[in-house]
Formats: structure tokens, C-alpha cells, sequence
């Protein structure tokens, strides 16, 4: 592998793509690979093939987003908001005020571990005690990584660190390896870096020894091979479930570098392989978009992405991701401005502002508690120990959650930023 050593800190000046481009490029890249693999998900080749052949665009009539572009939209709003300042505290009073503590009907099109860790929270546990469930290896955090590495474009450390305060409500272990391997590759990307380097960002940022790196060293190994080859070398044969971590995020890297970065090619690969075929194609879009920019996504694939509807969290319904990747580049060019101007507010402590006035700042702050405190002790990068204690001590964490299902916002509820 090559060094991350050579990676730029930010698109050099004079960047064909530059820093926009790329930013647009991940999160509209993420959401394409949503929406071209979600009818495909949990599916295998040989049943890709008999229904559809091989996938070669989108096969839905009305092609969106799932829960993937719903949680990375999610996620990127809350670090447009807070940057780098992000902790614990804030995750977890986003997730209560915008997800567990609404009012809510059959919530349908959340995985394993947001339903273990809503129900968690609704029982009055605090990270990363939320986050104690029987599915915190999923690739949940995975799913919505990819704003980390946008906003932390060209540190690819620092993308794995906001990722892992992000996590901390809902994953452990495992399941936050694999958001930190993608976050810092999206990091990597940002930065202009090639398919190499951005796959060794993203082994450099977990233990050597664990379950992700060696699905992704076997990804690796296979990816010259192409598509079979990948999937033979990772998928776990008779998993019940296809959203462990290790092996989606292992997939998803498998098919961006078989594809040497193509987007097309890339996304297609990670849909035909099947399994949790939106997640790996969100996946491998966002690393692809980041490398080669919005403009290397075909036009009528990117044309069909909209707002988004809200299926999965009614309180996003109406944000595009577009939108997001203009606050977080926002955000993260605000940050370098502070760090050249000591005296300016740093980012996470600004009043965020409103995407439709950009210019203006945001007088609508979520309900509830508009400042949350700061954290007892340090966020632990690996979902260590947490800031405050649990509501509810005689709480336990909740092993196997019921379903859900869709929740429903409160009457004229104001969603930010």
C-alpha cells in the first residue's frame, strides 16, 4: 500500500475538481449508490441476474434515497453544526430531538442497530451504553461516514475521530471500524488522492488486526480479479444478515478499486454483487464521487436524486445532499479560517445557519435544551469511555428490539439547520 504520507491537506491550488466539486461529488455520489442499490439489497448475483440480467442503471420506477442518504443527511447536518467542537452529548440529544423523542408511527427502513439504539435511548441510556446492543457491528455508521470525510477533506485521521463521537450512540467495535475506514477514504479522496492511497488511509485508521482490516486486505488482494473474485474473498458464507460492517465496507472498497476508481463502475459493481447492496453502492459511490468529482456522475443518474422524502426520518424529508455538502465544505473552510485567525469563533460554537439563506444567520434552533453541556470526560475515539452517565441506571441495554417502524413529526416541528 501506498503512504498516506503524500496526501495533501486540501485540494492543491489549481485542483481541476477542487474542494466543492469533490464535496458534491461524495454525497450525490452516496445517494446514487443508494438508489441504484436498494432494490438489490439482500439480494444474491444469481438472483440479480434472473430478475433484471446485470443492473446497468436504476430499476425502480421512482429511484431515492433509503435510510443510507437519510442518515448521512442526518449526520452531515448535525457536523455542519458543531465541526469539529462535535461530542457526544450533541449526537445524542440530535438523536433524541429529531428521531427517539418524536412522535412516531410504524417506523419502517432503519436497520438492527438504529432500532437497538432508539430504544435504548428511549429507555434512558446514554452513549455509548446506547450503543449496547446485539447489532452494533453493523455497517450502520458506515452508511453515513462519508460527511466526516468531507468535511475533514485530506485528514484522514481526523475524519475517523468524528466518526467514532458520531458512532459512539449507536456502534461498537467493529461496527465503528467500518464507519472510520470509510470516513477517512472519503477524507483521503477529497484531497485528490489515487484508489491506493485512499484504501490505505483507510487501513491505516483501524487495528491491523481487526475483522475490517482483514476483509479489506482480502478486498484488496481480489480486486484486480474484479467482481466475483471480491465477493468470493469476503462475504461471510450463511450470515444470516448481509449489513455486517466488515464485510459491506470490505465490498464497497472491493468495488471501487476494482473499478480504479470509475464511478459508474464502481457503483455498478457494488449493486451486482448484491447482499446489502445500497449500503456497499453508497459506499463506493461516495469514495468514487470524492476522487473524480460531481461531474463524473452520469447526468440522468444524478438527475433522478431530489430532496429527500423522509421515509426513513420524516424530520429530513426536504434537505438534498447537495445542500449538505456545501455546508460542510462551509463549515470546514470556516474551520481553516480560524485556524489562521485565532481570534475568530471557531466553527462548532457559531450559530448555525440556514441553508436557504446561507448568508444569514440561523435563529431556529432545534426544541429543547439549545446548548447542550459539554461532556464529562474526553470523546473515546473507539467508543470508549462517554460523557455523562445514564438517565436511567436500572435501565439495561435492550438486547433484541422490536420493530418500530416510520416515525411521524410533531405538527409544525422546525427542522435545521
Amino acid at each position: 500500500m501506498a503512504s498516506t504520507a503524500c496526501i495533501p491537506p486540501v485540494p492543491a491550488p489549481g485542483d481541476a475538481v477542487g474542494l466543492r466539486e469533490r464535496a458534491r461529488g461524495a454525497l450525490l455520489g452516496l445517494a446514487v449508490g443508494d438508489a441504484l442499490g436498494a432494490p438489490a439489497e439482500n439480494m444474491k448475483p444469481s438472483e440479480i441476474r434472473a430478475r433484471w440480467g446485470r443492473i446497468t442503471g436504476y430499476v425502480a420506477d421512482r429511484p431515492a434515497g433509503t435510510d443510507d442518504t437519510e442518515y448521512a443527511i442526518f449526520s452531515g447536518l448535525l457536523l455542519a453544526r458543531y465541526g469539529a467542537a462535535l461530542t457526544p452529548v450533541h449526537v445524542e440529544t440530535a438523536w433524541h430531538e429529531w428521531i427517539a423523542d418524536r412522535e412516531e408511527g410504524p417506523f419502517r427502513g432503519a436497520g438492527f442497530s438504529e432500532r437497538g439504539t432508539l430504544e435504548n435511548l428511549r429507555r434512558g441510556l446514554a452513549a455509548p451504553i446506547s450503543a449496547q446492543h446485539r447489532h452494533a457491528w453493523s455497517d450502520g455508521l458506515a452508511m453515513r461516514a462519508a460527511p466526516h470525510g468531507v468535511f475533514a477533506a485530506g485528514r484522514p485521521a481526523e475524519a475517523a475521530r468524528l466518526v467514532a463521537i458520531d458512532g459512539s450512540v449507536s456502534h461498537d467495535g467493529e461496527g465503528i471500524y467500518g464507519g472510520q475506514a470509510v470516513a477517512a477514504g472519503v477524507a483521503a479522496a477529497m484531497a485528490g488522492a489515487a484508489p491506493v492511497a485512499v484504501v490505505a488511509s483507510a487501513l491505516a485508521v483501524v487495528p491491523d488486526d481487526s475483522w475490517t482490516a482483514r476483509c479489506l486486505r482480502r478486498a484488496m488482494t481480489a480486486a484486480h480479479r474484479g467482481e466475483r473474485a471480491v465477493r468470493s474473498a469476503v462475504v461471510i458464507g450463511g450470515y444470516p444478515w448481509t449489513d455486517l460492517a466488515p464485510e459491506a465496507v470490505a465490498l464497497a472498497f472491493g468495488a471501487y478499486a476494482a473499478a480504479d476508481g470509475d464511478f459508474a463502475d464502481a457503483v455498478l459493481t457494488a449493486v451486482n454483487m448484491g447482499r446489502d447492496a445500497d449500503t456497499t453502492a453508497a459506499v463506493a459511490g461516495a469514495l468514487a464521487g470524492a476522487t473524480h468529482g460531481a461531474a463524473a456522475i452520469p447526468p440522468a443518474w444524478a438527475a433522478a436524486i431530489g430532496p429527500a422524502r423522509g421515509t426513513c426520518l420524516p424530520a429530513i424529508a426536504g434537505h438534498h445532499v447537495l445542500e449538505v455538502a456545501d455546508l460542510l465544505t462551509g463549515a470546514a473552510e470556516g474551520m481553516r479560517r480560524a485556524v489562521r485567525d485565532p481570534e475568530r469563533v471557531p466553527p462548532g460554537r457559531e450559530e448555525p445557519r440556514h441553508p436557504s439563506h446561507p448568508e444569514a444567520p440561523r435563529t431556529s434552533l432545534p426544541p429543547g435544551d439549545r446548548h447542550p453541556p459539554e461532556p464529562v470526560t474526553d470523546p473515546h475515539p473507539r467508543g470508549g469511555p462517554a460523557a455523562g452517565v445514564p438517565r436511567s441506571p436500572q435501565a439495561a441495554p435492550i438486547a433484541n428490539p422490536p420493530d418500530r417502524g416510520t416515525l411521524v413529526p410533531e405538527a409544525g416541528a422546525e427542522v435545521w439547520p
